[in-house]
């Protein structure tokens, strides 16, 4: 007997060793990823588990320490990714399949963290009013504009990376100009999610909005919001100069992961074409591997020219775009 016990206990672990556990801490939602995760475990046999929370995980992942069970974490938006680089709470991965599978402009500079799709901010305008519109992010804050803008608050992570990437391009001096010229446009006070402001110039309080793309194509894809987007036109900014400004998701390996090489594995895979392809269908984001195309629905609103800034150069201005919106009120 205790032959054979001593026999079912190597089976099992046998059994462990050849199967681990990647547990990943997510923003991203459930719906989104676990379909890829599936993908995953039958193309590779390693299994995931998913913490999912909208807000705290990083204050969970450093309180935890040595002691976390977290091998991955994906989130959103540049500033996060850097603020959990910022909290010593990463390791860098040296890999071929994601230095091949995602340029440059999307990776940190010592591959610490890695984007996994690409969002723009629009700028949308009534097709009624004003119909399609060749515009820059700098016109915004022209006179012709007064009274006819609406758009979230400008301390949302969208708007802080925009004011970020206008930082880089024209320093702090003349964005604060611009900041200022934006808010004397403003149609109402910033208020609302990026739906809210597509809708909002679909009943006629503003002329344009700026937004998000992915949302525009969720609410296309929503018979209660779709006739709200149909009232609106999609516009990439800046297409004659630098291109649309773009914002990522991403994912890095945690300090203390205790999958790593599986945890690299997933990551590998996030990035590859099957990953990628259903990233893309399942929430209207670009693929951030040149080699995958976007969805049918966001493929119609046509090709455009997104800026090559590197995205890591967001981060490096979060703090000062805080500043300047406090400095010029923007929210008030």
């Amino acid at each position: 007997m205790r032959r054979l016990l001593a026999a079912a206990a190597l089976m099992v672990t046998a059994v462990a060793q050849a199967a681990p556990t990647v547990t990943i801490y997510s923003y991203r939602q459930p719906f989104l990823i676990e379909p890829m995760l599936e993908k995953f475990t039958a193309e590779t046999g390693i299994n995931t588990e998913v913490v999912f929370a909208k807000k705290g995980l990083d204050e969970r992942l450093k309180r935890e320490g040595k002691l976390t069970p977290a091998d991955v974490m994906l989130t959103t938006d540049i500033s996060r990714l850097a603020n959990l680089v910022a909290m010593d709470l990463v390791q860098p991965v040296e890999s071929d399949v994601l230095n091949r599978n995602l340029p440059a402009q999307y990776r940190d500079p010592d591959n610490q963290w890695f984007a996994l799709t690409v969002r723009v901010r629009n700028v949308y305008s009534s097709k009624a009013r004003v119909g399609e519109a060749a515009l820059s992010y700098e016109d915004l804050a022209q006179p012709q504009f007064k009274g006819k803008i609406c758009t979230r608050s400008g301390k949302n992570a969208y708007n802080i990376a925009l004011v970020s990437s206008m930082i880089a391009h024209h320093g702090e001096a003349d964005t604060r100009t611009w900041l200022q010229g934006v808010k004397a446009n403003l149609a109402r006070k910033p208020q609302g999610n990026d739906r809210a402001q597509i809708k909002a110039v679909a009943e006629g309080v503003c002329d344009y909005a700026i937004g998000n793309s992915y949302y525009f194509g969720k609410m296309l894809s929503d018979p209660k919001q779709k006739p709200f987007a149909d009232q609106v036109a999609i516009n990439f900014p800046n297409q004659a100069n630098r291109g649309a400004h773009v914002n990522v998701s991403g994912a890095v390996l945690t300090k203390h992961a205790k999958q790593p090489e599986a945890a690299v594995k997933l990551l590998e895979f996030l990035s590859g074409p099957m990953a990628q392809q259903m990233y893309a269908e399942a929430n209207m984001e670009y693929p951030v591997n040149p080699a995958v195309k976007p969805s049918a629905l966001v493929a119609s609103w046509g090709e455009f020219k997104a800026d090559s800034l590197p995205v890591y150069k967001l981060a490096e201005h979060h703090k000062d775009a805080v500043k300047l919106l406090d400095q010029v009120k923007f929210d008030l």
